[in-house]
């Protein structure tokens, strides 16, 4: 308790400085880490997808097209029983992973899997496809939908949606199979309106979905693309390596700085306290005319 005592305002201070390097460094830390799952599950997802027979994936993706055909002849159901959720959970279903896919987007720099449905649960951490929207594997008449959080502390996803204009591309990569989409419309909607998501005939679109104005999400932004043709060097792809924008870094950097400050503050606690008793001692001397 003496101990604690003297060392009261030290021990103030560095409980101070932990819990603001803790502030500091959460967000960074957090998505670094989300951001590694993201590309451990992409990777996992690739490497079950090669190691499917060419019987296997073949059946996979046909019936993912026959599907979307029914859904094009049907119109979206909003409202999805229990058996058509059955279903749709078993389609672009690859043994040994809860991958459906994955999103590159390289305005916003983001590559993110991409889960059936949107529970909270799933978009927490990764992407969620709209259930009862087209499946993500293309095709005349068909209208794919996926949504994303944004501005969570733990993860960036759609953060940056609002940044997309029209003639940005994103792919949609599922399976083997590699899917490019130009902007071509932006819209701000109530979250009620889902008029925009309807399957036009003829057309291949998908739209990306995200809550607005950013931290409040009373409303939705939709970003719709058209599919064009695939650019070179975008078939195939593969979950790149972690990169680690600078801004990311700066955080880290942090810490060393606080370190010293700690240590600065401490050595000058220490000369205060030196001091304090070189006085008292002098003072003492003094009045007791021994200088």
């Amino acid at each position: 308790m003496i101990w604690f005592k003297k060392h009261f305002l030290t021990v103030i201070l560095v409980i101070g400085l932990a819990a603001g390097a803790g502030l500091l460094l959460y967000p960074s830390v957090a998505n670094y880490w989300n951001s590694f799952h993201q590309t451990r599950a992409i990777m996992a997802y690739s490497d079950a997808v090669s190691g499917m027979s060419q019987e296997d994936y073949t059946a996979v993706l046909d019936e993912a097209k026959a599907y979307n055909k029914r859904l094009a002849k049907t119109g979206i159901q909003w409202e999805m029983t229990d058996a058509q959720k059955e279903e749709y959970n078993k389609m672009l279903k690859i043994d040994g992973t809860d991958v459906m896919g994955y999103i590159s987007i390289p305005k916003i720099h983001v590559k993110l899997p991409m889960y059936h449905g949107t529970e909270e649960a799933v978009l927490q951490t990764s992407i969620g496809h709209l259930e009862q929207t087209s499946l993500p594997v293309g095709g005349k008449s068909s209208h794919c939908s996926v949504s994303g959080h944004r501005g969570l502390p733990s993860a960036r996803l759609f953060t940056d949606l609002d940044k997309i204009r029209e003639g940005d591309t994103w792919t949609m990569t599922i399976l083997n199979e590699t899917l490019t989409y130009e902007a071509d419309q932006i819209r701000i909607v109530e979250p009620e309106d889902l008029s925009n998501l309807n399957i036009k005939e003829k057309k291949d679109y998908c739209t990306l979905i995200t809550c607005t104005p950013y931290g409040i999400n009373t409303h939705r932004l939709l970003v719709r693309g058209h599919r064009i043709p695939n650019v070179d060097g975008t078939a195939n792809l593969t979950a790149d390596a972690i990169q680690i924008e600078p801004k990311y870094i700066a955080p880290f950097l942090a810490i060393p700085i606080l370190i010293a400050l700690l240590i600065a503050m401490m050595i000058s606690t220490r000369r205060a306290r030196r001091n304090a008793m070189t006085d008292g001692v002098e003072a003492y001397l003094i009045d007791k005319g021994l200088l």
